[in-house]
């Protein structure tokens, strides 16, 4: 049982748990809805894509992206509809976009959370260094997008309805986002972020803005759960002398090279998915020869090559399953888009990584 309990990074769950708890706040009080309408109200047709690009990136930049899909989705598919736009490029952009979005810091998602922890980098140095990757990633994917689908999205040519704001109590709203803020500044400032994220959790439950077991449904309790059971493996694997065997062929692989520990993670993250790759992955990093460089490469690469195929990420599959029977996104559809996204992207973010950083 000791052996155990030490294989389990408790930073890292307090972190996911934390933050899983604040973002269902934001949630829960209609936040995400009404930034998002916010900023897409008085659109044109013409520039609704990269609106839901970069507004769904910048989302998923400080919240963890599988929310920022799971809200947004039934928003872009109501508000194609008014526009009579066809849905599914916009779809495939909250996907993408909530991706490549969350590759600029650590709370963005659940292996970039992990990797902080382990690495020890701060949230404001991880941001400097990946953000540039996010929005060159999101520049990327609004140019591939507007390439497949630029021509056929309009349905019939109407003027734009307008769109109303939801009703959002203000009192309700100012609470949670004044914590969000105030967390915000604590990961810029130096302050650990599972200590602070804890913070600004137990600070949302105290005040009790929302009934503390509306918030507590917001948890995904599976993902606590998948990650406590693979820490016990991957903990496992070190002391049966495994992780020294994975080492010994990383060295002759040349794994450390930027390129190539890319490529294996991108093949990996898409056979297992990310999390699970970036968990058996990072007991390899310490031994490298830059392990600063090498938790960039992986945060990046695990985050993009997320985009390559539907069940690459949760986040993915987040879409494809809330917009059905509206809009059945298959295989293809999301793949000849996520292949040239992507290639691309990995490309810019090894780029960036191996010879800026």
């Amino acid at each position: 049982p000791g052996q155990v309990l030490e294989s389990i990074d408790f930073s890292t769950i307090v972190l996911l748990f934390s933050m899983m708890l604040i973002v269902g706040n934001l949630h829960l009080v209609g936040f995400f809805e009404w930034n998002a309408v916010v900023v897409l109200q008085r659109l044109k047709p013409a520039y609704l894509l990269p609106a839901v690009i970069f507004t769904c990136g910048f989302l998923s930049a400080f919240f963890v992206n599988d929310i920022v899909c799971l809200v947004m989705v039934p928003f872009v598919l109501t508000i194609a509809k008014r526009m009579q736009r066809e849905p599914l490029p916009y779809l495939l952009a909250v996907a993408t976009s909530s991706n490549i979005g969350s590759v600029a810091t650590i709370t963005g998602n659940p292996q970039n959370m992990l990797i902080g922890t382990y690495s020890g980098i701060p949230y404001r140095e991880f941001l400097v260094h990946l953000a540039p990757v996010a929005v060159a990633g999101l520049l990327v994917n609004w140019a591939v997008l507007h390439w497949v689908y630029g021509e056929g999205t309009v349905q019939s040519a109407a003027e734009e309805p307008s769109i109303p704001l939801p009703r959002v109590d203000v009192s309700r709203l100012a609470k949670p986002v004044l914590v969000v803020t105030v967390v915000v500044i604590g990961f810029f400032i130096g302050v650990p972020p599972a200590m602070m994220a804890a913070l600004g959790a137990a600070a949302l439950l105290i005040t009790r803005t929302l009934e503390p077991h509306k918030v507590y449904q917001e948890v995904d309790w599976g993902l606590l759960v998948f990650f406590v059971g693979l820490f016990i493996i991957v903990g496992g694997a070190k002391n049966a002398g495994i992780v020294d065997k994975m080492l010994y062929l990383a060295h002759n692989w040349n794994l450390q090279r930027t390129g190539v520990f890319s490529i294996t993670t991108a093949v990996l993250g898409n056979v297992v998915s990310n999390v699970p790759a970036v968990m058996l992955l990072k007991t390899l990093v310490p031994g490298f020869a830059n392990p600063h460089k090498a938790w960039l490469t992986l945060a990046m690469s695990s985050t993009l090559a997320g985009n390559l195929t539907i069940t690459g990420s949760v986040a993915n599959i987040i879409v494809v399953e809330t917009s059905r029977p509206t809009v059945d996104i298959s295989f293809w559809d999301y793949f000849k888009v996520g292949l040239p996204i992507t290639v691309i992207t990995m490309l810019i973010g090894c780029a960036w990584v191996a010879w800026v950083l």
